[in-house]
């Protein structure tokens, strides 16, 4: 690494402490906070290392002479705002769609009857294993943020109901989102690893399943009992429809609520499908892709829950209404900080610290996994964003195992795609747009969110790594 790479990374630092203290200490507005941050990096690489200015893409960018454009405050700005609107546009579509969803079942009581059913068929000492199976098939296919809005409602119902705590209950949950949503094909980082590593799509399925579960049963279910005994919260309160069912009102039977939930996970299952066996351009296709598409299926599924979980079950239209309207109320703030992370990692990237840190990791001379990993989670840390963590990572990685000579087969090279997305869930904190999502979503203090998503996410991480690498070294 030059000396330039080490300022950057120190830089990046300075400016996540900065964040830090700011929200925990000073209590500043979290999108406030962000912003400040990222002015951090901002004037310190323009100011003090001079840093070159970047294209969309992450290139350098050049004058007319061939000579480094500088960057300058004005590109923080434009860096900030490019990064702000590309995650509301990645993710305000989907949580929205979801939350919706998710208050649509909390209204109607369709979450009760979820409820009593599974604590009926399993019983209460074994809901954990029944939130861990609901988490591993809704997160397969489903996004972080839209499987914790859909599940949050049925986990919360069950804690009332089973009176156990309520940490207890969501952490196996948030565990088990995560993990899917960081190794496991078709999400975006895993799909991306695995084409530039050049391996199957149901060889990444099958490690990711192997070295998964029992990372998400470590993060969830174990650090859980430790976690509780620790940190004191209550559950948000929910209203049991049961008992106040107004007259020409009643509850959504468990088929057909069931249905409802899984509609949008059947829809990008079926996408997902059409896409691996049928050819490109097939009519077919491309119609099962455009309806099984995040957005799509949770658009269909919303306006058929209307109906499942509304106007069946006795409300109006304009009751309905109502509920989706507070329901996006509901996560305004948690929209904008959304933005401002993205506008923070994408400072902290057009200041080069994402290749400082492929510097890093490339004169540690690490093996193929560990580099990747190590890659994987400092750009994690740095930008808050498991995408960019993957694909920063595994667009690194080919160079590297062409300058070290290495040659690896088609289970080690899965191998590396799960420690990766593993490596991209590590220490989860106020950079990151779950960590406010969990922490809304739960009604938690940025502090107990510290010490229980960011602590489960980085229990994720390093147990994901260590388990991928046992499988490695036994290869």
């Amino acid at each position: 690494m030059t000396p330039g790479d080490w300022k950057l990374v120190a830089l990046a630092l300075v400016s996540i402490g900065v964040l830090v203290l700011l929200v925990t200490r000073l209590k500043v507005n979290a999108f406030i906070s962000l912003a400040a941050a990222a002015l951090v990096v901002g004037t310190g690489s323009v100011f003090w290392l001079g840093v070159p200015a970047r294209t969309a893409t992450g290139a350098i960018l050049k004058a007319a002479d061939g000579s480094p454009t500088p960057y300058s405050m004005l590109n923080v700005v434009e860096s900030f705002s490019a990064g702000l609107g590309g995650a509301l546009g990645g993710v305000t579509a989907m949580v929205v769609l979801g939350t919706m969803l998710g208050k649509l079942l909390a209204e109607s009581g369709g979450a009760e009857v979820l409820a009593q059913r599974f604590i009926d068929f399993f019983g209460p000492r074994r809901i954990q294993l029944c939130i861990m199976a609901l988490a591993l098939t809704i997160g397969l296919t489903t996004w972080f943020a839209v499987g914790l809005v859909l599940l949050a409602p049925i986990v919360l119902t069950l804690t009332h109901r089973t009176k156990q705590p309520f940490l207890l209950l969501f952490l196996p949950l948030l565990s088990c989102l995560s993990v899917m949503h960081g190794v496991m094909p078709p999400h975006p980082g895993p799909v991306i690893a695995a084409k530039e590593l050049a391996v199957d799509m149901g060889r990444v399925l099958f490690w990711g399943f192997i070295i998964g579960i029992p990372t998400a049963a470590v993060a969830g279910p174990i650090y859980a009992r430790f976690i509780v005994q620790r940190v004191h919260t209550e559950a948000p309160a929910v209203p049991d429809r049961s008992r106040s069912l107004e007259p020409g009102r009643s509850l959504p039977g468990f088929g057909i609520t069931m249905f409802t939930i899984i509609l949008p996970v059947g829809l990008m299952l079926i996408s997902t499908a059409a896409e691996l066996l049928l050819p490109k351009g097939d009519h077919l296709r491309e119609s099962l892709s455009f309806i099984g598409g995040p957005f799509m299926a949770l658009l269909i599924a919303v306006v058929f829950a209307s109906w499942s979980l509304g106007l069946r079950c006795g409300y109006t239209g304009p009751q309905v209404l109502k509920f989706t309207e507070v329901a996006v109320a509901s996560i305004g703030m948690t929209l904008v900080v959304i933005g401002a992370g993205g506008g923070f990692a994408r400072v902290l990237r057009d200041s080069g610290v994402a290749e400082s840190i492929g510097h890093f990791g490339a004169s540690a001379k690490l093996s193929p996994l560990l580099f990747g990993w190590v890659i994987s989670a400092f750009i994690r840390v740095a930008t808050g964003s498991a995408t960019v963590a993957i694909t920063t990572a595994s667009l690194l990685l080919p160079d590297y195992l062409k300058s070290q000579g290495i040659t690896l087969d088609a289970d080690h090279r899965c191998l590396v795609v799960v420690a990766i997305g593993c490596g991209s869930l590590f220490l989860s904190h106020l950079n990151d747009a779950g960590f406010w999502i969990v922490k809304e979503c739960l009604g938690l203090s940025v502090p107990q969110t510290l010490r229980t998503w960011t602590v489960c996410e980085t229990i994720v991480g390093i147990a994901g790594m260590l388990f991928s690498l046992l499988a490695y070294s036994l290869l």
